[in-house]
C-alpha cells in the first residue's frame, strides 16, 4: 500500500495526459493529520528544477499537508514560467482540498516533477488533473501514486515497516521512482515516505538525513546527478505514538534502504547489481571517496557486465582518490574471492563465479577501522541505447 500504510494518508494516481503515450502521470497524497509534520531532502545539483526550489521555500516550518508529483517532465532550466508553474500547481492542489473543507494553502504543498528537462509542462493538462487525482483520493490509493510516478522505471517500488510496541504499532511507508541518472546527491529520485508515528519536524528531519546519507546517498549507478531529486517524510500522528527517536530513525532507515536497493536492480539497461563495501580505512569519507570512484570507473562496469573479475581496474579506481593507503597493503576480493592481496596477485582469478546478478566487491585499504557501502551497475550496450533514444 506504498505511501498509504501508514493511518492518516490517501493518495491517488491518475493519467492527466502529460505523458503522450496515455501512462498515468501525475500522483496526489494528502495528509489528513490530525499532525502535518514534514521534512525534505533535495539534490546538491546546483542547477535546481522550479519545484525543488518551491519545495524546499514551503518546508522551511517543518509542515506539509500535500504533495503533488507528475511524471512526463520535469520542469528543469524552465525559467521563471516553470516557477510560476509550480506555484500554480500548489494552488491548484490547495483550492481542491480545501473544497472539501480542509483549507489548505499553496505554502503547503510540495511539489515534485520527473522527466525531460529544459520543456515546460502542459499546465491545460496538469491543473485539470489535479482536479481528478483530487476526486479519486483513497486510504488505498498508494500503489496508483507509486505506478503515476514512473518514467523509465519498469516496475513501481514501494516499502512497507511496521513497528509494534506496548503501547500499539505504528508504520512507515515510501514509494520511489528512479531508473536514471542515479547518483548521489541522493540519487535520481522522487520519494514520498510516510508515517503514523507521532514525530515532529525536528525529529523527521533528523531521521530523514541519517538514512538518506547511508542508503539513497550511497546509490551510484551511473555517476550522474539529477536536478530535481526529491525525498519528502510525512507524519500524520494518526497512531497516537511517538516512539524512541532512534527506533523511529532505524525504521525509516529501513524503508529507505529497501527502496534504494530497488532503484539499483531496475537501473537502465544493467544486468547486475554491484555492491561495493570498502573496509579498513582511515576514515568513513575516505570509504565513501573510495566507493565512489569504484562505482564510476567504466572500464570496470564494462568488465562486471563480461563477467570478468578485473581486480586492476579496482586498484586503479582507488588510486585516483585522496584517501589514505599504501598501494602494497591494498586487498581487493570479488564475490569472497580475494584476487589481489597486498597490491598484487592473490587468489585464482578463475575461482570467481559472476554468473548472478549480484556482484560483491570488497576493497581493503588496510589504514584503519572506519567502512561503507556504495551500490552500482554494470554498463552495458541497452544502457547506451535507451539514453540515446530516451526524449520523453
Amino acid at each position: 500500500m506504498s505511501v498509504t500504510a501508514a493511518k492518516g494518508f490517501t493518495a491517488a494516481g491518475i493519467a492527466a495526459g502529460i505523458k503522450q503515450n496515455g501512462n498515468p502521470d501525475l500522483a496526489l497524497v494528502v495528509n489528513t493529520g490530525p499532525r502535518r509534520a514534514a521534512a525534505g531532502v533535495f539534490t546538491s545539483n546546483r542547477v535546481k528544477a522550479a519545484p525543488v526550489v518551491w519545495s524546499q521555500q514551503v518546508l522551511a516550518d517543518g509542515e506539509l499537508t500535500a504533495v503533488v508529483l507528475n511524471s512526463g517532465g520535469a520542469n528543469a532550466c524552465t525559467g521563471p514560467q516553470g516557477f510560476q508553474d509550480t506555484h500554480a500547481t500548489a494552488e491548484k492542489v490547495a483550492e481542491v482540498l480545501s473544497a472539501e473543507g480542509a483549507e489548505v494553502g499553496a505554502g503547503e504543498v510540495a511539489v515534485a516533477s520527473t522527466g525531460l528537462i529544459g520543456l515546460l509542462l502542459p499546465m491545460d493538462k496538469l491543473l485539470p488533473g489535479v482536479e481528478k487525482a483530487a476526486a479519486e483520493l483513497s486510504e488505498h490509493g498508494g500503489e496508483k501514486a507509486a505506478i503515476a510516478i514512473k518514467t523509465t522505471d519498469t516496475v513501481h517500488k514501494t516499502s512497507v515497516v511496521t513497528k509494534d510496541g506496548p503501547d500499539g504499532g505504528w508504520t512507515v511507508g515510501g514509494m520511489a521512482k528512479g531508473a536514471g541518472m542515479l547518483a548521489p546527491g541522493l540519487a535520481t529520485m522522487l520519494v514520498v515516505l510516510t508515517t503514523d508515528a507521532d514525530v515532529d519536524g525536528a525529529g523527521l528531519d533528523g531521521a530523514l538525513r541519517g538514512a538518506t546519507r547511508v542508503t539513497f546517498d550511497r546509490v551510484d549507478s551511473d555517476g550522474c546527478m539529477s536536478t530535481n531529486d526529491t525525498v519528502l517524510l510525512l507524519a500524520s500522528g494518526s497512531s497516537g505514538i511517538t516512539p524512541p527517536q532512534d527506533a523511529f530513525a532505524e525504521a525509516v532507515r529501513e524503508v529507505c534502504d529497501d527502496l534504494a536497493r530497488q532503484l539499483i536492480g531496475d537501473a537502465e539497461g544493467a544486468s547486475k547489481d554491484i555492491r561495493i563495501e570498502v573496509i579498513n580505512a582511515a576514515t568513513e569519507d575516505d570509504a565513501v571517496e573510495v566507493g565512489r570512484s569504484i562505482a564510476r570507473n567504466n572500464l570496470l562496469k564494462c568488465a562486471i557486465h563480461g563477467e570478468d573479475p578485473n581486480w586492476g581496474r579496482v586498484l586503479s579506481a582507488i588510486g585516483t582518490t585522496s584517501a589514505a593507503f599504501e598501494p602494497d597493503e591494498l586487498n581487493v576480493a570479488i564475490n569472497g574471492v580475494w584476487v589481489c592481496k597486498n597490491g598484487s596477485v592473490g587468489e585464482d582469478r578463475d575461482l570467481v563465479d559472476m554468473r548472478y546478478r549480484e556482484v560483491t566487491i570488497t576493497a581493503d585499504l588496510a589504514a584503519g577501522t572506519e567502512s561503507a557501502v556504495i551500490w552500482a551497475n554494470d554498463l552495458t550496450a541497452d544502457y547506451v541505447h535507451e539514453n540515446s533514444a530516451y526524449s520523453s
